[in-house]
C-alpha cells in the first residue's frame, strides 16, 4: 500500500448527501477481483450518458477536475452494499482523501485498508471547503496526515481527527498483510517451533 503523508491537489466537490457504494461503482463492474482498471467505472451511472458519451455536466468531467486528488463530498458518504470496490475506484481513478460530515462504517474502514484518507469534519467546515473546492483548478489544497490538518487556498487551516493506528498504518503503508509481515520473524519462529514440537501435524 502507497504511504499517505502529505497530499496537496486539486480537490472536486460532490455536494452530494447519500452517495451509496453502488453509486461510486454499479454493479456491473464488481465482476472483477483486480484492484486496478476500476477508475473507468467510477460514478459511471452519472458521469456518462445512455450512449457511453460523457457527461459534461458532471464535476469529474469538467477539465478542472479531471485530475482531482481530493473529494469533498455530502453526508453519510459510501452507503449502501458493502463493496470494496468502492474504494478500489476511487483509488484507481486517483483520488486519495474524501472529505464529508460521515461516512458508512464498512467504507470507511475499507478506506483506511486502501490506502484512502477518509476525513470527518463538521457542516460549517464542509461549507467552508465545497466553497474552496468550486474555484475549479484553483482550488488546491493540502492534506498533512502527520499535523491533522486541511490547509485551503487562502492559508485557512481546518483540524481533524484520527484514529493514532489508523493514522500510523497510512503513514507507514502498512495494509493487513504489510501489517502481519512485520511480524514475518516471530511467525517463522513459531512454524519451526511447532514442526520441531509436533512432526505429526
Amino acid at each position: 500500500m502507497d504511504k499517505f503523508t502529505t497530499l496537496t491537489g486539486v480537490a472536486a466537490p460532490l455536494p452530494i448527501m447519500n452517495v451509496d457504494t453502488d453509486m461510486i461503482i454499479p454493479k456491473q463492474y464488481l465482476k472483477t477481483i483486480a484492484r486496478t482498471g476500476l477508475g473507468k467505472g467510477l460514478f459511471s451511472e452519472m458521469r456518462y450518458r445512455e450512449d457511453g458519451s460523457e457527461n459534461s455536466d458532471f464535476v469529474l468531467n469538467q477539465p478542472a477536475y479531471r485530475k482531482a486528488t481530493i473529494l469533498i463530498a455530502g453526508d453519510n458518504f459510501g452507503c449502501g452494499s458493502s463493496r470494496e470496490h468502492a474504494p478500489w475506484a476511487l483509488l484507481d481513478f486517483g483520488l486519495r482523501c474524501v472529505i464529508s460530515t460521515s461516512f458508512a462504517d464498512i467504507f470507511y474502514n475499507n478506506c483506511f485498508k486502501n490506502g484512502i484518507l477518509p476525513i470527518k469534519v463538521t457542516q460549517a467546515e464542509l461549507d467552508k471547503l465545497f466553497d474552496d473546492a468550486r474555484r475549479g483548478a484553483n482550488a488546491t489544497l493540502t492534506v498533512d496526515l502527520e499535523a491533522q490538518e486541511i490547509r485551503g487556498p487562502d492559508g485557512g487551516v481546518i483540524k481533524f481527527d484520527i484514529d493514532p493506528f489508523r493514522k500510523h498504518c497510512l503513514l507507514n503503508g502498512l495494509d493487513d498483510i504489510g501489517l502481519t509481515l512485520q511480524k514475518a520473524e516471530k511467525i517463522d519462529a513459531f512454524e519451526k517451533s511447532s514442526a520441531q514440537s509436533r512432526p505429526w501435524a
